[in-house]
């Protein structure tokens, strides 16, 4: 079982390293492996809406997101870590997550995938970038993994972090609670199969 973690931040040891750290090292001390990729200080543009995707099975721009979409594929979860820039997350993370979820949408089945956020923010405008995160596990079929507060760090530097006991508490439980929600889809989907999801209908509007 593994999670793949992907680290929003262009500062590769700041706050946001500091929180999925935390929440790396509960999963592996919970037998769940773990995979870091560093997205935030990657130059990765935008999706261009070509459909490229829709053809090839992959994007048309042959970089991070092409590479990582196979171990998307074999990933048990994903957790996303992002610092807040204006109420939201870094552009180059959520680029990557719209290229990634769009390429994949017919080679990746996401259903049953758990999904979670990590946010660090120096004050403010972390559940707003929790919430915009969140989307892109709420439409594929991925169960949302909570913790005992916010999936979030306060800090302006990452000793600043070490301050913030809640939030790391708060890191933990989510390495917790995302380990046993793993192994819990795994012994139901080794019993049953993942649960049969309907996409027949595509509401337009267009008439």
């Amino acid at each position: 079982m593994k999670v793949l973690v992907f680290n929003g931040s262009p500062h590769l040891s700041g706050c946001t390293d500091r929180a999925l750290r935390e929440v790396e090292n509960t999963l592996m001390e919970n037998g769940i492996e773990v995979e870091r990729i560093n997205i935030g200080n990657k130059d990765i543009r935008g999706c261009i809406a070509c459909n490229y995707c829709r053809k090839n099975g992959k994007c048309v721009f042959n970089d991070l997101v092409n590479e990582t979409a196979p171990k998307f594929a074999e990933a048990d979860g994903i957790i996303v870590g992002t610092p807040v820039y204006y109420a939201g997350g870094n552009g180059q993370a959520l680029a990557f997550l719209d290229r990634l979820f769009y390429s994949t949408s017919a080679t990746v089945d996401k259903t049953m995938k758990v999904g979670a956020a990590v946010i660090s923010s120096r004050r403010a405008g972390s559940t707003s970038a929790l919430e915009e995160i969140n989307k892109y596990f709420m439409m594929t079929s991925m169960p949302v993994v909570s913790s005992t507060y916010w999936n979030e760090v306060h800090g302006f530097t990452a000793e600043d972090v070490e301050s913030d006991l809640e939030g790391l508490q708060t890191m933990r439980n989510l390495g917790r609670n995302m380990a046993f929600l793993i192994k819990a889809i795994q012994a139901r989907k080794e019993a049953d199969g993942l649960p049969t999801q309907e996409h027949a209908y595509f509401t337009s509007f267009m008439h």
